[in-house]
This record gives structure tokens, C-alpha cells and sequence, in this order.
């Protein structure tokens, strides 16, 4: 049985990274070329999208890159990890009312600037930030701007100051970060004790498989085949165009198409373009134009 191209939902577990992840899921499927769109923390579970063939191409221009955490945490105390895998670095038992928490939390809503973490796969110098860290190294980094487009304090519990987050933001966002610049604005710290993915790039975590059930199937390569996701449903929020067989051979061919004649063409707009075949890729109409984004084909 041949894996068609597409997206597979994955609901990761806790333990595994992503690469982990994905080195399983190549012995299920008999498939070499697999991806993902986001790297999850080992200790993070929830929605894991994974490209597949073709799909793989997609990685870097997804339209839809918000995605929503549920997050537990802990005040007062700081890690090396900002989470609870970490060295523990200070303590506070300074109380912090839930009053004191939700004063502070417009402050991190909307467009704000966040420092990666030392143990973060960002590269610095050629070398991942996490591989400095395990060798003691701190090297200095790059503030980057994120978005937080909701931030919502779920639960908490005044006694042991543990308390539940739910967070939607954009690409790139450190959950850990957020709780423990959350923590310092206390003046207690803060570390983060559990992260669950929910949603991510438009998929939610009611669509995915668990990645346990479907290495414990006997039919786990049936089972995968059957709920992949074709790769155009990752750019569903753009317009549609469908060519002829006679522009489906020439569009192939590299010829730029008239945008004339071809209905529903528009100045400037970002198309998934079907040929006879069927989803070919993304295009975009340039001076009357209709070029090439990305093949799928």
C-alpha cells in the first residue's frame, strides 16, 4: 500500500520529541519523506501535524500559523528549562493573589517581544541554542516579536499558586517564556509544569490520532491511509482556480498563463490552482500572469 501525500494528525505524547515522532511514524508508514510544521517541547503533548510526500513542501508557507495551548504552571520558582524538567535556579514564597495575575496579563496580550530560551532549537552561530546549554554555555540572543491573541487565566489556586493558561499565538512563541516573564513580573518567577497543544494551523486536537494507538495497530498503515488529510486542505483559505486540460499541460510545462483566461484570476492574489489531475499547488497572478508559488504535483 502507497501513503498518499497529505497531512496526518498526531496527538504526540508526552516523552517523545517531534523527530521522535517522526522516526516512529516512518517504520508505520514505509515512508521516508515525513515533516512536521512545529516543533513540540518532549514533555508537551497534543497536536502534531506531520507532511507527508509531496506535503513536505508545505512546511514554510503554511497561510495559518496561529496555534492554542493549554498550560499549567507554577509560581514561584525559576528553572534553567523554564520548566519543571529544569535545575532550579530561585524560589519565592511570596504570596500571589489570582487579582495580582489578572492585572498583569493585558501586558502580554497582542504584539510583544520575547528572548528564546537557552534550551530552544533556535540556531546561533550554527549551532542550536539547546546544545550551548547542555555544555553550560549562554550565549547572548535575539529578542523576537510575537503575537498573543488570547491570553486567558483558566484556574488558579491561591494556596499553592498553581494555576492553568489558555494561550493562542503565532509562530515561534515560547509558552514556557510567556509563564516564566510572567513569573518576573510577580516578582515570584514562575516555571511551567505542563503544556497541552490544542490546535494548530487550523487543525484541532479532536482530529488527531494518539500516536500510541496507532503504533499499537495491527493495521496501523490502513488506519494512517485512511485518515490523511489532503494537501490542499492546508491552504483552504485561498481562492480556488481551475485550468483545462490544455492550460493543465501548459501550466506544467513552466508556460505563464494569461490571467484573462482563466476565470476568476485577480491582480496580485494567491490561488491553489486544479487541473484536470486534480490540486496542482499555489499561484499567484503577477502583470496579467498566473505563476508558479509552490508544485504539489
Amino acid at each position: 500500500m502507497t501513503v498518499p501525500n497529505g497531512v496526518l494528525l498526531i496527538d504526540k505524547p508526552s516523552g517523545y520529541t517531534s523527530f521522535d515522532v517522526i522516526a516512529v511514524l516512518r517504520g508505520l508508514l514505509h515512508e521516508k519523506r515525513l515533516g512536521h510544521t512545529g516543533t513540540l517541547d518532549p514533555m508537551a503533548t497534543g497536536v502534531l501535524p506531520v507532511l507527508i510526500g509531496k506535503a513536505t513542501g508545505a512546511s514554510d508557507i503554511l497561510p495559518i500559523d496561529e496555534k492554542t495551548y493549554r498550560a499549567e504552571f507554577v509560581l514561584g520558582k525559576t528553572t534553567d528549562t523554564q520548566d519543571i524538567t529544569g535545575t532550579v535556579l530561585s524560589e519565592s514564597d511570596k504570596p500571589v493573589l489570582e487579582a495580582e495575575i489578572l492585572e498583569k496579563l493585558p501586558e502580554f496580550r497582542g504584539v510583544i517581544s520575547q528572548l528564546p530560551p537557552m534550551y530552544s532549537a533556535v540556531s546561533v552561530g550554527g549551532k542550536r541554542l539547546y546544545e550551548l546549554a547542555r555544555q553550560g554555555v549562554s550565549v547572548e540572543r535575539t529578542p523576537r516579536e510575537i503575537t498573543i491573541y488570547n491570553l486567558t487565566l483558566e484556574a488558579y489556586s491561591e494556596a499553592d499558586r498553581t494555576g492553568t493558561l489558555l494561550v493562542s499565538c503565532s509562530k515561534g512563541t515560547y509558552i514556557r517564556t510567556l509563564i516564566n516573564d510572567l513569573g518576573d513580573s510577580l516578582g515570584v518567577g514562575g516555571c511551567m509544569t505542563a503544556l497541552r497543544r490544542i490546535s494548530a494551523h487550523g487543525f484541532k486536537i479532536d482530529d488527531c490520532i494518539p500516536l500510541e494507538e496507532l503504533r499499537a495497530s495491527e493495521n496501523a498503515l490502513e488506519i494512517a491511509t485512511k485518515r490523511i488529510i489532503p494537501t490542499d486542505k492546508l491552504f483552504g483559505c485561498y481562492p480556488r482556480l481551475n485550468l483545462s486540460e490544455a492550460q493543465t499541460r501548459m501550466y506544467k510545462n513552466g508556460v505563464k498563463l494569461d490571467a484573462k483566461r482563466v476565470r476568476g484570476a485577480h491582480e496580485g492574489e494567491i490561488f491553489r490552482i486544479y487541473g484536470d489531475c486534480g490540486f496542482l499547488g499555489l499561484c499567484r497572478v503577477t502583470d496579467g500572469e498566473i505563476r508558479i508559488v509552490k508544485n504539489f504535483w
